[in-house]
């Protein structure tokens, strides 16, 4: 699977990723071969990863780099569509849509890239 880090510490070994599927975030807590022991992944880095589901959480597995900075201001966004306030400086909030738009739009899910081969 592929996701984008929403966050992440590289002394404590922990990063939250928001997985391709849009489904509940997924953790990274650290392992003997650790994601950090390669490039230190910061937030807005595209990565690709197994995902092991348990009752009650997602967990990443064997995490591997695959762009740098693929959404480097998707936190900072996705925060902002709860508070307006968090928007890097410069940038305009989304306004919200009529019904009508929300029923005419595509969507507004983040597109992952095609990046897997047959």
């Amino acid at each position: 699977m592929y996701g984008v880090v929403l966050w992440s510490d590289p002394a404590e070994q922990k990063a939250v990723i928001w997985c391709e599927d849009h489904g509940d975030l997924a953790y990274y807590g650290g392992s003997a071969t650790s994601l950090f022991d390669g490039p230190v992944l910061d937030a807005g880095d595209l990565i690709e990863f197994q995902l092991l589901e348990s009752a009650t959480m997602r967990l990443v597995r064997n995490p591997e780099l695959i762009a740098e900075q693929h959404a480097p201001a998707i936190a900072e966004r996705l925060k902002a569509s709860t508070d307006p306030a968090a928007l890097p400086q410069g940038a305009q909030p989304a306004q919200p849509k009529s019904p009508q738009q929300r029923s005419a739009s595509v969507c507004n899910i983040l597109k992952f890239p095609e990046l897997r081969t047959a």
